[in-house]
């Protein structure tokens, strides 16, 4: 369970209510129902107002990588309890009541991406919902700050084939390389610095790339079967992502359109 891959962790008591006119007024221009096919696939990104950081430290990482467990469930989140360092969820144990399959996901200091399925009618617009108005509640308050967290609606990008969702994969888990090497699309990566990259990434855990890589990291989140069926098993994972990195300046312009199309 997601609770025994999370070690420590600071959360504040919230409820995902938003309670002021203004924000509720944002809230529902924000995440007025939109089209999502069930079980397709959709590439969902958004990033801080402003450009501004959602993550100020690991507990907010940790925080989110919860709250894309706990809020995967049709059923109201339960209250949280804060005991010194380490929080549990009473009732963590019981069977969720899914509404999306989330496939990927990399969480980087001002924005995330995630590949989300839809499994029920309107999932993923609730499951965003509870996501960004929840995460975005105990982010002020442990922050002492107040106004939106969030730079807007959310993007989405329907995800049209296996080769499209493959590339997508491939970029939403190469995304934590700007902070080991700034720049790095610009130049092709030698032979050790394709090496120094995949160390690094073995080491970043706000992402779903190293349970891809044979690494258990939060497989309590991800639905990663499907894909990896996909790709062919972890070790051509590793085989077609070591080759994507070698090949990005080369297809860079295809993938960027895939991204955005």
């Amino acid at each position: 369970m997601i609770l025994m891959e999370i070690l420590t962790s600071d959360f504040f008591n919230f409820n995902i209510k938003c309670r002021t006119y203004d924000v509720l007024h944002k809230a529902i221009k924000i995440y007025m129902p939109r089209e999502f096919l069930t079980n397709g696939f959709y590439h969902v990104f958004d990033r801080g107002v402003e450009k501004r950081n959602i993550f100020r430290d690991n507990n907010d990482y940790i925080r989110f990588i919860h709250d894309l467990y706990e809020f995967n469930d049709k059923k109201p989140a339960l209250p949280y309890v804060r005991r010194g360092s380490n929080v549990g969820h009473t009732m963590s144990y019981i069977e969720r009541d899914k509404l999306v399959n989330i496939h990927a996901f990399v969480l980087m200091p001002n924005h995330h991406h995630l590949i989300i399925e839809p499994i029920k009618k309107n999932g993923a617009y609730l499951f965003m919902k509870k996501l960004h108005c929840g995460y975005a509640r105990g982010f002020n308050e442990k922050h002492k700050r107040s106004g939106y967290l969030f730079q807007g609606r959310y993007k989405d990008v329907y995800i049209k084939d296996d080769r499209q969702l493959m590339h997508l994969v491939c970029y939403i888990h190469s995304n934590p390389l700007s902070l080991w090497k700034e720049g790095w699309k610009e130049k092709k990566l030698t032979r050790l610095e394709i090496k120094q990259a995949i160390k690094f990434l073995e080491k970043y855990k706000w992402s779903s790339h190293m349970d891809y890589w044979g690494i258990k990291n939060f497989p309590s989140v991800i639905d990663n079967k499907f894909l990896l069926e996909i790709f062919g098993g972890p070790e051509k994972y590793k085989k077609y992502f070591i080759d994507w990195l070698e090949q990005y300046q080369k297809n860079e312009t295809y993938i960027r359109e895939l991204i955005l199309d």
